[in-house]
């Protein structure tokens, strides 16, 4: 005689509702917040160019009033950007008729979008493309940097902000 054993349906779901995150959660790598640049750091007497992953700082400094991205690990990635505007200078406040793109560093190995996306002229900006090439598939020490992106070209240029990761702790 054959046993079999009979779940009842509300238990099932709800194993099935705790199973799904940790079965389809393909995340490597958020970030929440970000940090405008300054195109120099050092001291006063010996300043030297911020740069960020042998990425140079742009002449003029940013600022980004929020930033939120997040990268899969089939290498689709999502950022947006809040308030990417010039900090200084005679323009300061506008967008600078910047367009952007992104670029992620796991442990120095660098993988950028393809595209790039007009800057409002609030400097609010959504990217949604996939890096290439892709990034492995741990992403040791995680950097996002927001960068100038030529339109004529597609080349990636100097960077105007980054992103800061989200750690893996429960808020």
């Amino acid at each position: 005689m054959k046993k079999v054993l009979i779940v009842p349906i509300p238990v099932l779901l709800i194993l099935g509702f705790f199973a799904l995150p940790v079965i389809g959660d393909d995340t490597l790598v958020r970030f929440e917040g970000g940090i405008g640049v300054s195109p120099l750091r050092g001291t006063p007497a010996v300043p030297v160019a911020n740069t960020v992953q042998g990425v140079s700082p742009p002449g003029q400094f940013w600022r980004i009033s929020d930033l939120d991205a997040k990268i899969k690990t089939n290498g689709d990635i999502q950022v947006d950007g809040e308030g990417l505007l010039l900090a200084g200078g005679d323009t300061i406040g506008t967008n600078a008729n910047q367009t952007v793109g992104a670029t992620l560093f796991c442990g120095g190995v660098a993988s950028s979008t393809p595209h790039g996306v007009p800057l409002e002229p609030d400097g609010d900006f959504k990217i949604k493309d996939t890096l290439s090439p892709l990034p492995p598939p741990v992403c040791a020490n995680p950097v996002l940097l927001i960068r100038s992106f030529n339109t004529t070209t597609g080349v990636l240029g100097v960077w105007f902000a980054a992103g800061i990761p989200k750690s893996n702790k429960s808020d």
